[in-house]
């Protein structure tokens, strides 16, 4: 993860080697946060896997921390998914 940015509540963050997937998922996370002014991500060229990735925050809050949050946020739905999936695997099974 690479970032750029001189003013710290707005941030650009360059994902190597991600896509869609992560991005529009993580731009949800983020969005939920209400201190959160904007948050999007586009992918430069369809040939290069990486995305770059926005975030504008309200007032002094550094980019970096709903940055960090969404994903914290979003290892958690899917470890979630994962647990949900591995229990229902397992009654089916017995």
């Amino acid at each position: 993860v690479q970032a750029d940015g001189t003013d710290g509540n707005c941030v650009t963050f360059v994902l190597h080697d991600e896509d869609h997937t992560l991005g529009n998922s993580l731009r949800y996370m983020v969005m939920k946060n209400p201190d959160v002014e904007f948050c999007g991500y586009c992918i430069t060229h369809p040939s290069e896997s990486k995305i770059n990735f926005r975030i504008q925050t309200k007032g002094a809050l550094p980019a970096v921390e709903p940055f960090r949050k969404g994903l914290n946020d979003l290892m958690g739905v899917c470890q979630h998914v994962l647990n949900t999936f591995e229990v229902r695997l397992f009654l089916k099974s017995s």
